[in-house]
């Protein structure tokens, strides 16, 4: 099953946009041009308090162990 996790490997901030893209498999240059222009279209509140609440609830992508 695919789960969303923030990316630790493709993160300018929080890695939401990289996780994101992971998740749907496009570009995550392309998701963050999208949430700019968002941020920008809906006087900015709308979509920090979104990038906030995912920044919080998504869990960080886990570390891969090695079995001894």
């Amino acid at each position: 099953m695919k789960r969303l996790y923030l990316s630790n490997a493709d993160k300018k901030i929080a890695g939401l946009c990289g996780g994101l893209g992971d998740y749907f498999g496009i570009d995550s240059t392309i998701i963050r041009l999208l949430v700019v222009i968002l941020f920008i279209a809906t006087g900015f509140f709308p979509v920090f308090l979104g990038y906030l609440i995912g920044w919080i609830i998504i869990p960080r992508t886990p570390l891969q162990q090695n079995p001894a």
